[in-house]
């Protein structure tokens, strides 16, 4: 297995998705095969998956998802669940052993709703509460990390090639309407599990291929609002990024991409007068926030799937649709190896948004 600084492919990476737009549920079968055909784009230090509309019988309560370094540690973060929520239901994550996926820590979930004299106390509401929650566990209990803490989504993610991590995690025996799915090559930062891609915050994740030239001023920014950035990689900043803009400051996933994408001022000169007007306050207002660097994303959200590459468009992308299902991917192949005869394919400009939501939904 390549190790982490013997070579350097820039466009490494690779990121597949999909999403029904009825919310017909189907097996993650689908997104292993979709993205195993990426194999050579990764190196087996990260893989890993989002999956919308996977916990039904559960969906008014947030997963937590949680890898724990020790019994110990797990006990510590469990006295803190338990004074924070209501715990519904717990239990670990069901895994199979495979040869490929190796030093795997512990791995829980917790269905949980936050207690109300707490939730009362600390005049939040309750996202931004499971936010900070989160937060604290991730920066306070050394050795626990939440991965994922979103309402009927979840998270699977370990070092190695994503169709390891599939099988590892018995994928195949969850049902979703929304699948994404990362193999990672990484160029700056070690692999580890918790540095696996997806990344993710309350409903949000965020699966990426690129480098963020900006992650240092990107940084700054965001912690100035609360947001802890432990991970020191950039895919986790662009994840707060996304929540900061839509959940906190009420953007649209529009407005959202025209700042992380932002168009270039010679090009805002030569909108109409309406869209110029908007597109320069959100570059004025949200400067901080725009992402330079060449990369292509996908953010899942409850409700829906966006995909974004740079306003240069120097990582690929392309955008298959089959009569309610559209998928998007790095590579055409890995659409096709899962739909082969589609409506139509074609590939995004640079900095344009693609948006799906379920049927009826908005964004």
């Amino acid at each position: 297995m390549l190790k982490e600084g013997q070579t350097r492919i820039p466009s490494g990476c690779a990121i597949s998705g999909f999403i029904n737009k009825s919310g017909k549920r189907v097996s993650g079968e689908a997104i292993i095969k979709s993205i195993s055909v990426m194999h050579d784009r990764s190196n087996g230090l990260g893989g890993g998956f989002a999956a919308y509309g996977i916990y039904p019988e559960y969906k008014n309560y947030y997963a937590l998802h949680m890898f724990y370094n020790s019994a110990l540690i797990k006990k510590e973060c469990e006295e803190f669940l338990e004074e924070h929520f209501d715990i519904i239901n717990l239990s670990k994550i069901p895994t199979r052993k495979i040869k490929e996926i190796t030093d795997e820590p512990l791995i829980w979930r917790y269905f949980v709703t936050p207690l109300p004299t707490k939730l009362a106390s600390s005049q939040l509401d309750e996202r931004e509460f499971v936010a900070k929650c989160v937060f604290r566990i991730n920066t306070e209990i050394k050795g626990a990390y939440v991965f994922s803490s979103g309402k009927n989504m979840g998270v699977f993610k370990a070092v190695g090639f994503p169709e390891d991590v599939g099988r590892f995690y018995k994928l195949e025996e969850y049902e979703g309407w929304c699948f994404t799915a990362h193999g990672r090559y990484p160029t700056n930062t070690p692999g580890w599990w918790g540095g696996a891609h997806p990344f993710a915050l309350l409903d949000y994740s965020v699966v990426h291929n690129g480098e963020i030239s900006s992650y240092d001023a990107n940084r700054r920014s965001i912690e100035m609002y609360g947001y802890k950035c432990t991970l020191l990689t950039d895919t986790e900043v662009i994840t707060y990024i996304v929540d900061y803009l839509h959940r906190k400051k009420g953007l649209t996933l529009n407005e959202v991409a025209s700042v992380i994408a932002a168009p270039f001022w010679k090009t805002i000169e030569n909108m109409k007068p309406e869209d110029r007007s908007t597109h320069e306050y959100l570059r004025m207002m949200f400067s901080a926030q725009l992402i330079t660097g060449p990369f292509s994303i996908l953010v899942g959200f409850e409700g829906g799937i966006m995909a974004l590459n740079d306003r240069l468009k120097l990582r690929s992308m392309v955008v298959g649709e089959k009569d309610d299902v559209v998928y998007i991917s790095s590579e055409e192949a890995a659409i096709r190896i899962i739909e082969p005869n589609l409506d139509s394919v074609w590939a995004p400009k640079g900095g344009q948004p693609v948006i799906v939501c379920l049927n009826g939904g908005d964004a």
